[in-house]
């Protein structure tokens, strides 16, 4: 079991009488999270339930999970609400200019002209682009949409994200 688990998607209901779960997926690899063999994991208080992805497909705006073992909708009914975990480790490579979710959230946010305007805590995932939620002392909330014209570096390494904010982003 790994230290440092993250959320990946929320149970929201059973589909059919087999076993398979709707999950709404928040993760930015569900190909490789959810596939065969994947491992997820489910949190209630202090115990962790692993369970190993025996099938995934997509269904409308959901991915449907199937898990060894877990064969009836008697069985996976009572985890209707619960939200999915995995350990960062499980996706293919990245290529230039894709990044996990773990290594945006939490970097420094530097704009040419503002300075330092705060830390990314959230990704929110919209169709055309990502949108990245900035929060900082002086801003009370920010959100960049994730294209070139204003993320123009990230750099890892350093924990810093450099933008151009274009003028009416923010209040």
């Amino acid at each position: 079991m790994t230290e440092k688990l993250y959320r990946v998607g929320t149970i929201v209901n059973t589909h059919g009488i087999k076993g398979e779960v709707r999950v709404i997926s928040i993760t930015d690899f569900p190909e490789d999270r959810f596939k065969a063999g994947a491992k997820v994991y489910l949190k209630n208080k202090d115990q962790v339930t692993e369970f190993t992805v025996e099938s995934s497909r997509p269904h409308k705006n959901f991915i449907l999970l199937k898990f060894k073992g877990y064969d009836n909708i008697n069985d996976v009914e009572k985890y209707v609400k619960s939200e999915l975990f995995a350990d960062g480790e499980e996706v293919s490579g990245l290529n230039e200019g894709e990044f996990l979710y773990k290594q945006i959230i939490g970097l420094t946010v530097i704009d040419k002209d503002l300075g330092e305007v705060g830390k990314v805590t959230e990704i929110i995932e919209l169709g055309s682009n990502d949108v990245w939620v900035v929060k900082g002392p002086k801003y009370k909330e920010i959100l960049l949409p994730y294209i070139d014209d204003v993320v123009k570096d990230v750099d890892i390494d350093s924990g810093v994200v450099n933008v151009e904010i274009p003028d009416g982003l923010m209040d």
